[in-house]
């Protein structure tokens, strides 16, 4: 796997985790009551539509194994281009039915890159480091 596309891949994981502690032991109610997690829990959305469009753009083999990405991107540009029209109800719906098996997807496609356990992935800067020395 390219370094790049681990790196994408790295970022699309990192915000489905956020999302997931932003919400651990929220409601929808509360969802919809908090301008300041409904902002954070879409920017995340937006971090993981920008990451896998520009990752299956390198690698397209991802779609087979996220097939969804077409629909994660257009989540993605609703979000940002049509923000007047989010539905708090759908948001709440993705994150707590869909971006569990997402992360679990990109776990496993780290994991069998050889990126090792999660626990033991590269940080970050590491995947700059392997970029440089391309």
């Amino acid at each position: 796997m390219e370094a790049d596309v681990a790196k994408r891949l790295m970022d699309a994981h990192g915000a489905c985790s956020a999302i997931g502690r932003f919400l651990d032991g929220k409601n929808l109610e509360e969802f919809a009551a908090s301008e300041l997690l409904r902002s954070a829990v879409e920017r995340q959305f937006e971090i993981v539509g920008e990451a896998l469009g520009r990752a299956s753009a390198q690698d397209p083999a991802l779609n087979d194994l996220i097939p969804e990405i077409p629909r994660i991107v257009g989540l993605r540009n609703r979000l940002i281009h049509g923000h007047d029209s989010v539905d708090d109800q759908l948001i709440w719906d993705i994150a707590q039915n869909k971006l569990p098996t997402l992360r679990r997807a990109l776990e496993g496609r780290l994991m069998a890159a050889g990126m090792g356990t999660f626990k033991d992935m590269m940080t970050r800067d590491d995947l700059r480091k392997m970029r440089e020395t391309d």
